[in-house]
């Protein structure tokens, strides 16, 4: 089929830095299962997110930050302990 003025706003262009991922994912479904030729390839989702590492580190520094250093010999020897018996 051609592109034409009439049918030009019906074109899907796809946007791979799009923050939602409900295109990438839909294209990602498109396949002939048969011969694979109608298969997309390539980028389909590249978005700039934190790592984790990152976002632990910053939730880590907040919580300091917010309740002081803290102290592990006082929280293993602190009031709420338990025996295990058996």
């Amino acid at each position: 089929m051609a592109v034409t003025d009439e049918n030009r706003s019906r074109i899907l262009v796809h946007d791979a830095h799009s923050p939602s991922p409900t295109t990438a994912f839909a294209l990602s479904r498109l396949a002939d299962p048969d011969t694979l030729h109608h298969t997309p390839i390539g980028v389909l989702r590249s978005v700039e997110r934190p790592v984790y590492d990152t976002q632990m580190a910053d939730q880590l520094d907040a919580a300091i930050e917010q309740n002081g250093k803290g102290d592990l010999g006082a929280l293993l020897a602190g009031g709420d302990t338990w025996t295990v018996v058996g």
